[in-house]
């Protein structure tokens, strides 16, 4: 193929035109096969949705494994926004449905507190160890 400046209509030769064809199909195909994909798998998957009980569903605020790796590696602290208590580790870092990870200090400052170590719970007076009489001589 020559290049020219002039305002003449260029030859395209066979194998050219071949190729040009080729290409435009080919894109055209890569747009429509994905739509035509996904339109066809949705509704596969409601179906399968509709058979799976809602009990093994994860919860919303669920965090994924990686993300609850990566962020005890950061040092971060899971901050449950109902509950207004953060987690250094245990069941329920990255676990409650509403929360977030942020870091210690910043937990702290935005008024959270810290969850019981072990889940060790309040003692009232109903459970209050009660003390032996001291020993008669």
């Amino acid at each position: 193929m020559r290049v020219s400046n002039s305002t003449e209509p260029q030859y395209i030769g066979p194998m050219t035109l071949t190729k040009l064809l080729f290409v435009t199909a080919a894109l055209t195909a890569s747009f429509l096969l994905p739509v035509q994909a996904s339109a066809q798998t949705a509704p596969a998957a409601a179906k399968d949705a509709k058979k799976t009980p809602a009990a093994k569903a994860a919860p919303a605020g669920a965090q994924t494994a990686a993300e609850i790796a990566d962020a005890k590696a950061k040092g971060l602290v899971w901050v449950n926004l109902e509950s207004k208590v953060y987690h250094k580790e245990g069941k329920y870092y990255g676990a409650t449905k509403k929360g977030k990870f942020m870091t210690e200090a910043d937990a702290q400052k935005a008024g959270f507190r810290a969850a019981q170590e072990g889940g060790a719970k309040k003692t009232t007076a109903a459970t209050k160890p009660t003390t032996a009489p001291p020993a008669k001589k």
